[in-house]
């Protein structure tokens, strides 16, 4: 068994850096990473996780959006989020609640689609999230 001590990173492949950029930065509000590598690898602090927005062409590889929902972003509230983004120009579905939990889709400008997520709902054991 090997000692994991965390998920440094996931990589968020995008076409177009500048506006991965406003979005993940300015639209978002996610925390840029001052030590980020170059302007083609840019690392986004997401709470518990790195999000290393880059562009693949710069890394040997062809560009290729995720897999939808890929990544979950928990927000305090999905309507207050939702509504934000569209006030900022951006198409976000509607938004949907499973009895556990809210969210709504979103695509960043690469087309990677991104779930704003909220569980409200215990956790079987009783615990919250």
């Amino acid at each position: 068994m090997i000692d994991v001590e965390r998920v440094d990173y996931i990589r968020v492949p995008v076409s177009d850096i500048d506006a991965a950029n406003h979005f993940y930065g300015e639209l978002l509000g996610l925390r840029r990473n001052p030590n980020s590598p170059g302007d083609d690898w840019v690392e986004y602090e997401a709470g518990n996780v790195t999000l290393a927005v880059m562009t693949p062409h710069t890394h040997e590889y062809e560009f290729e959006p995720l897999p939808p929902s890929t990544i979950a972003l928990r927000v305090a509230d999905v309507a207050a989020a939702k509504a934000a983004l569209e006030a900022a120009g951006l198409e976000v579905a509607d938004m949907w609640d499973s009895g556990a939990c809210n969210g709504a889709g979103v695509s960043d400008p690469a087309g990677n689609r991104i779930l704003l997520h909220r569980r409200y709902a215990p956790y079987p054991d009783g615990t919250t999230p």
